[in-house]
């Protein structure tokens, strides 16, 4: 026993319950509802698939969030049996414990209590519940505020059921679907699947899936391979997006219908404020993208988009970008002579810019000198990854004598310098020695800025 946290009565009363399982299940029937979220932690941790499939049943609070519990793998299972066992119509029997649970959440949430907790404003009270469906429990009981459901064994009880997924056509994903197809059909409606965060891998092959989730309740959307028509098609079913994601999109033409269209749904998205549209090719027309966004977004990944350089005179003044706080333009070839733009969208981002991510650009020694002046104003960065750029030693050694001062700036992801190569850019053999004198000599300066909180890594090619 732990003399710092002693074992409660509580504890010890718990671990007999989950050491006889059936007097567990036959004790939900009278023990203090105080007792329950305990009781459902130690379970859930302890994997007690049949004292969690009673517990939902009995559940005596309005909600019932898994908030800071991990899950992993083998906590799949647990999922399931609490899906499966949501009561959706009234306890036939009046003598039991009559089921309360309307929200189950299986997210995880840092920020999120097991069960909110009771207020008088407006009771039954969920701080997490679902606002933007017309089917969610909240919308479905103001609507339905004259029926007493409880009274009626024939009807069943509307239910959100909120969760993040990831449809990766994986056994393990099919399976949960299944279930969750099944209680959809049990509920005739009454179950609301409300999805907060949705990663999609292939698209195409999600699309039946798809069908039964409100995607109005996505706030954050993912999807790696995929049309940008059946993307599009997606979007058109969202409004609440503050989040967007694509990757690897196909579609014929920048100038086409289909593209068109995605703009216009983009249009749409007033909250977004993290936009990801990594191997997307933009050339000459990212103008047409930001144009249709919203103002303030927070975070702007462009990787693999083959940006140009009448691109970034564009990107340079924008208002929409004028406020970021992370910025991803690595693996767009910037080999023009005027870096200008760049210095000058640098400097607009002076204020906010917290990580920037321009590795592979092919950056030299003359361009990274017009951006020094402007990445020191940047008194805001964090984290600034420029690897696998061209640049020489002498310089390299002049970006860390600028760079120290930064104080909130602790993550520098650096290239290897060219004299590190018997030939630059993959085509010649590392010379790791020399690699090597260079870390060292990166450390040792590190040491005499007195900057020991400040980490300069860097990888082979």
């Amino acid at each position: 026993m732990d003399a710092n946290n002693p074992t409660t009565l509580m504890d010890l009363a718990i671990q007999c319950l989950l050491r006889h399982e059936s007097a567990a299940i036959q004790a939900l029937e009278n023990i203090p509802r105080y007792f329950f979220v305990p009781l459902f932690i130690a379970a859930f941790k302890g994997g007690h698939k049949n004292i969690l499939s009673e517990m939902v049943k009995v559940w005596p609070f309005y909600c019932l969030h898994l908030g800071t519990l991990t899950v992993r793998e083998p906590h799949r299972e647990l999922l399931k049996a609490m899906i499966e066992n949501l009561p959706l119509y009234p306890a036939k029997n009046s003598s039991s414990r009559k089921p309360k649970l309307r929200i189950l959440d299986l997210r995880r949430d840092i920020d999120c209590r097991i069960t909110c907790p009771n207020i008088r404003i407006k009771p039954p009270f969920c701080f997490h519940s679902c606002t933007y469906s017309e089917n969610s429990v909240t919308k479905m009981e103001g609507k339905l505020r004259f029926t007493d459901l409880e009274s009626s064994v024939h009807l069943p009880r509307p239910i959100d059921l909120i969760m993040d997924l990831s449809l990766d056509n994986s056994l393990m994903e099919r399976e949960f679907v299944i279930v969750l197809m099944r209680k959809i059909r049990e509920s005739f409606g009454a179950l609301h699947i409300c999805c907060r965060d949705l990663q999609v891998d292939k698209l195409g092959d999600c699309k039946c899936t798809l069908r039964i989730l409100d995607l109005n309740c996505v706030n954050q959307l993912s999807v790696d391979k995929g049309s940008l028509s059946d993307i599009t098609y997606v979007l058109s079913q969202m409004s609440h997006l503050k989040s967007l994601s694509l990757f690897k999109v196909t579609f014929r033409s920048l100038s086409g219908k289909v593209f068109k269209n995605f703009l216009s749904h983009l249009q749409r998205m007033e909250n977004l404020k993290k936009l990801n549209l990594s191997s997307f090719c933009l050339k000459n027309h990212l103008d047409s993208v930001l144009r249709v966004l919203p103002p303030n977004l927070d975070f702007l990944y462009l990787s693999f988009c083959d940006i140009s350089y009448r691109d970034f005179r564009f990107l340079a003044q924008c208002p929409q970008v004028s406020h970021l706080k992370i910025l991803n333009l690595s693996h767009n070839t910037m080999n023009w002579d005027d870096f200008v733009p760049f210095q000058t969208l640098l400097l607009n981002l002076s204020g906010t810019l917290k990580h920037l991510e321009i590795s592979h650009c092919l950056i030299n020694d003359s361009a990274i000198s017009v951006l020094i002046p402007a990445l020191v104003c940047c008194t805001h960065l964090r984290v600034l990854g420029f690897a696998a750029n061209p640049i020489t030693m002498p310089m390299l050694v002049n970006i860390m004598h600028s760079l120290t001062p930064l104080m909130r700036l602790k993550y520098v992801i650096y290239p290897i310098p060219m004299h590190c190569y018997e030939r630059w850019r993959f085509q010649g053999r590392l010379d790791r020695r020399r690699l090597a004198i260079v870390q060292l000599q990166l450390k040792a300066m590190l040491q005499i800025a007195g900057r020991h909180d400040m980490k300069w890594i860097t990888y082979p090619e």
